[in-house]
């Protein structure tokens, strides 16, 4: 139960974390979600049976590349995984009704906060990167309004790309 390396930097969350995240957005079967930083593709994997359809961003084209061979070829077929810089999200496919980022941000990404439908809820790992960063809760109320809550500490590869540097 510990992160592994993936090559390329990065690194797969440990199983605890998946689960943690996962559970955390509360994602249910006729939701779409969002999720940022695909890396071998295995929280994508967790997020598919639980949901209609999962969007997932990868900004290493070979990291990318072989999630989506990956996740083909084990026929999760409600998974479209496409190479781009995540911190900008995917407005083709918003609202999310979920969304979850697998790499520390400085802060919440504000075209995330966007995409997030209203009822939805994000998790993200904020803090500089191999300094202290905690997992943010994000949920979106019905009004439109956002509330933020402080998880607990986490360890995270920053995520790369957009103004998340």
């Amino acid at each position: 139960d510990r992160p592994l390396p993936i090559g390329y930097g990065q690194t797969i969350s440990q199983p605890f974390i998946v689960a943690l995240m996962t559970d955390l957005i509360n994602v249910g079967p006729g939701d779409v979600v969002l999720e940022v930083g695909t890396g071998s593709g295995y929280q994508a994997a967790v997020l598919s049976p639980r949901a209609a359809k999962v969007y997932s961003i990868e900004i290493i084209p070979e990291l990318g590349e072989r999630a989506a061979a990956r996740l083909a070829e084990l026929r999760y077929g409600n998974v479209e995984v496409k190479v781009g810089d995540g911190y900008y999200g995917w407005p083709a496919h918003a609202p999310f009704d979920g969304i979850v980022v697998t790499a520390a941000a400085s802060h919440i990404p504000p075209p995330l906060v966007e995409q997030l439908a209203k009822g939805g809820r994000m998790v993200v790992p904020v803090g500089a990167p191999f300094a202290t960063q905690f997992l943010m809760l994000v949920e979106k109320r019905q009004d439109g309004s956002i509330t933020t809550r402080q998880l607990l500490p986490v360890g995270f590869v920053p995520l790369r790309g957009g103004g998340a540097r």
